[in-house]
């Protein structure tokens, strides 16, 4: 069986990760007798600003064929970036229902938090993002565009299915893993959807009798990130406040280079998206200095959801070594003066 992958190199620095790491994944998977198809695809803002859309028409129906789907990054200096996310991203995220946004932190040996005192593995936590309706649902407008009585409405939707589907992901990962979970919430102050999403929580966990809940608002949240991040295990968090707590948390484990992610079709219906959380850093595209680890990382979770846990833990393992090597080079996010291609020969290397 051949696995087709297609790829959305994007914006800025994500055609040099996506081009740099393309070899790599696929050394990794012939070494273990898997074969891959990578087939490109060149959406982006380039091409909005040369035809007016982020991706053809009939992007969704070319995609759909594909087992798993490697984006580099959205976003360009010259496109408002509402314009770039509902012309390329969220279409994907809604159209493939890719419900679970999965975005693990970890701090690695030999990289150093900027929280003092936080020596590798003290900081080891996996976020479950709701990721196709809440905040981030389509829903609204504006009226009376350019007079003084001007207004704008956006309404966020949450689901039954949808809330559910999330945070049993994440009951499910934290029975996995160390058998605790953080649900992240605001219900003190949006007494609707929050406390909706309260109840379904409560619902979810009676079937989990193993697993310690806890239930923080979103503003404690962002603060104890900062000043606990160690008692995290796996936390569960709707489409907004989940994109706001990973920033946070790929920050306090090192680098956004450090931060992969998965959408993730938990039916099996669609392709599964995987992308590097840091976005397409204008302030250094071209320059080569690009950390590609968080697409490294980003390829490990896509052959674990295709079932290819031995490709999966090679990649995490060659991470983790290269990160560790006070030899090896390292990305200027990470206080070396690698390039990009050089990181990627390091990996090859302990492959």
């Amino acid at each position: 069986m051949t696995y087709e992958i297609a790829t959305i190199p994007g914006d800025g620095i994500g055609p040099e990760v996506v081009d740099a790491t393309q070899p790599l994944f696929e050394r990794a998977a012939a070494a273990h007798g898997v074969e891959i198809e990578f087939v490109r695809y060149d959406w982006g803002s380039e091409r909005y600003l040369t035809k007016g859309s982020m991706m053809p028409a009939d992007g969704l129906d070319r995609l759909e064929g594909s087992d798993a789907i490697l984006l580099g990054a959205v976003g360009h200096p010259e496109v408002p970036d509402h314009v770039t996310l509902h012309g390329l991203l969220l279409p994907i995220r809604k159209g493939f229902n890719q419900q679970v946004c999965e975005r693990p932190a970890i701090l690695f040996e030999g990289v150093e938090s900027p929280l003092r005192g936080y020596e590798s593995g003290a900081i080891d936590f996996v976020v479950f993002r709701e990721n196709t309706e809440g905040e981030y649902s389509d829903i609204g407008g504006r009226e009376h565009v350019g007079f003084d009585h001007e207004v704008a409405v956006q309404s966020a939707m949450f689901t039954r299915a949808g809330t559910e589907t999330i945070v049993r992901a994440a009951f499910e990962a934290a029975q996995e893993r160390a058998g605790h979970l953080t649900s992240i919430t605001k219900s003190n102050a949006q007494a609707y959807s929050m406390v909706f999403w309260d109840d379904v929580v409560d619902d979810v966990a009676s079937d989990y009798p193993n697993v310690e809940v806890e239930s923080l608002l979103v503003d404690a949240a962002s603060m104890d990130f900062i000043r606990r991040p160690e008692e995290f295990d796996v936390v569960v968090a709707s489409n907004l406040f989940g994109d706001i707590l990973t920033d946070v948390g790929a920050i306090v484990t090192g680098s956004m280079g450090l931060a992969p992610s998965g959408n993730v079709n938990v039916d099996g219906d669609y392709p599964s998206m995987f992308e590097p959380v840091h976005g397409s850093a204008p302030d250094i595209t071209g320059k080569g200095i690009a950390n590609p680890l968080a697409t490294v990382l980003s390829g490990a979770m896509l052959f674990e959801n295709l079932g290819e846990q031995a490709v999966s833990e090679a990649l995490w393992t060659a991470v983790r070594e290269v990160l560790a090597s006070d030899e090896a080079p390292k990305t200027p996010d990470l206080g070396g003066s690698g390039t990009t291609t050089a990181v990627v020969e390091a990996l090859e290397t302990r492959l």
